[in-house]
């Protein structure tokens, strides 16, 4: 019975995608007259929209949606892993659109304005393609919370981590995955009840409990201690249709960025400790720091002439302060700021006399050797304001530029006190599996300055956890709306 409803859902689903496409084709049709006739329906649609692009674009896109597994039931699947799916899809299907017109001889790649109108589909279809699963997806979530449209699973083990999983699939309902029961990693078990849910028995009545009890999937939650189990139940499992999840038993606290599952020649790699950046959302961020960065520049180039001439009217010495500073992968720079003080003081000896002064309310990001203090007699009055308004990051928009630090991230620290930091305090070294960045999650939250370590620390693993391009985009405006005044600054 679920595996018709699903193919009824696939059916409905493969519909709606062909409506999306056509609605992508003939926008991309209606966008290229526009750019090149100035109106909307004055090109020939008999050859550039109907019948054959059209009839080899739907086709065509729908089959890379299958490639792509895109209409495999995945509910525990997040929306940011089917976006890449879709964009991957949209750009197969670009090429293997040209591929079937050009094997075809189709007289639509004879019109000079054919590559426009393919290069427009692509784009088209990725956004709308993208729009419409989005939506898709919300209703169905509206329906699942509803207690419509769900699957039946039960819970392998009765440890934490079994435990675990039936609060986490409570949490996130949206999925439509109902917890029927549970079965104990134990032979046996005198426990009948756990977690509000009934305990039918060990690994010895497991194939009569899911006689008895069907459900369309299984998690596997086995402790540590009985991984050893995992393939004889794989096997056991076999003899159902039930979808089988694991779930490792990897404690949270060890793994702060979200894993990833890959396949190397049949072998299955964990990757606990991965940097959130890696392949598209890179891209995406260092795509917003260049924007950002030289608009930053453009729109601050006077500000920042009229600050360096009061710096050099109002005390001796350079500008610009530059200080070694750590970033990605433990990358060092040179970190540029106005200067703010009438003196500079070694570095070296500075920072390491911080260091071992370092403690839970010190603050861990200054420009000289000691950490400042109120009414620091050190500190110009130019430098004071330009503190208190964080003016004197200004000229860190050339490290975003050229690619040594991010307008969001966590801030960058000495290399001295990094090297006291890792001791000390445990996770400190995961923020450099991202850039430094400019303004941060901490930052915009208040811990800035004279603010706690830890909690800053905190802050940054949240942002490094849940990090997504939309969390950067939040966090600018934040930061903007909030305006640049630091009342921890002096």
């Amino acid at each position: 019975m679920l595996k018709q409803r699903h193919q009824v859902f696939v059916g409905l689903l493969s519909c709606l995608d062909a409506v999306v496409i056509t609605a992508a084709a003939g926008a991309a049709w209606i966008t290229r007259n526009i750019l090149n006739s100035g109106g909307p329906f004055a090109g020939d649609w008999h050859t550039s929209l109907w019948p054959l692009p059209l009839a080899v674009q739907i086709p065509v896109t729908i089959v890379c949606l299958i490639i792509f597994r895109l209409y495999r039931p995945r509910r525990d699947r997040a929306f940011y892993n089917e976006l890449l799916q879709i964009i991957k899809a949209g750009g197969l299907a670009t090429v293997f659109t040209i591929a079937v017109l050009f094997a075809l001889a189709d007289p639509f790649l004879s019109d000079p304005g054919s590559k426009q109108q393919i290069g427009l589909f692509a784009a088209y279809v990725i956004v709308f393609m993208s729009l419409h699963r989005y939506t898709f997806r919300t209703i169905l979530r509206v329906v699942r919370r509803r207690g419509w449209n769900l699957r039946h699973a039960a819970i392998i083990g009765t440890g934490r981590l079994g435990q675990i999983a039936v609060d986490t699939l409570r949490r996130n309902s949206w999925t439509g995955l109902n917890v029927l029961y549970m079965i104990s990693h134990h032979n046996s078990t005198r426990r009948t009840e756990l977690h509000g849910l009934p305990v039918r028995g060990g690994l010895d009545d497991m194939e009569k409990t899911l006689e008895e009890h069907p459900v369309d999937a299984v998690y596997l939650a086995l402790p540590g201690s009985h991984s050893q189990l995992l393939p004889e139940l794989l096997s056991r499992l076999d003899r159902f249709t039930v979808d089988v999840r694991v779930i490792p038993d990897v404690n949270p606290r060890y793994t702060p960025f979200s894993m990833n599952i890959s396949e190397l020649d049949g072998m299955p790699i964990l990757s606990c400790r991965e940097s959130p950046l890696e392949g598209l959302g890179g891209w995406a961020k260092r795509g917003l720091d260049i924007v950002g960065s030289l608009a930053g520049i453009t729109i601050f180039a006077l500000p920042m002439l009229a600050i360096a001439i009061a710096i050099r009217l109002t005390s001796d010495g350079p500008i610009i302060f530059r200080q070694d500073r750590l970033s990605l992968g433990g990358h060092r720079f040179k970190i540029y700021k106005f200067r703010t003080m009438y003196h500079v003081q070694d570095e070296q000896s500075g920072a390491l006399a911080a260091a071992a002064a370092a403690s839970d309310d010190n603050p861990d990001d200054g420009e000289i050797g000691d950490w400042t203090r109120r009414n620091d007699d050190r500190v110009t009055p130019v430098g004071r304001w330009l503190r208190a308004t964080s003016l004197d990051e200004l000229p860190q928009l050339f490290n975003v530029l050229v690619g040594e630090m991010s307008l969001v991230g966590p801030r960058p620290e000495r290399p001295e006190l990094v090297g006291k930091f890792r001791h000390d305090w445990r996770g400190y070294m995961l923020r450099q599996h991202v850039k430094a960045g400019m303004t941060g999650w901490a930052q915009v939250n208040g811990l800035r300055g004279q603010t706690s370590l830890r909690k800053r620390l905190q802050y940054d693993l949240f942002y490094i956890r849940n990090w997504s391009f939309l969390f950067d985009v939040r966090i600018l405006w934040m930061t903007i709306y909030k305006g640049f005044v630091n009342p921890n600054a002096h």
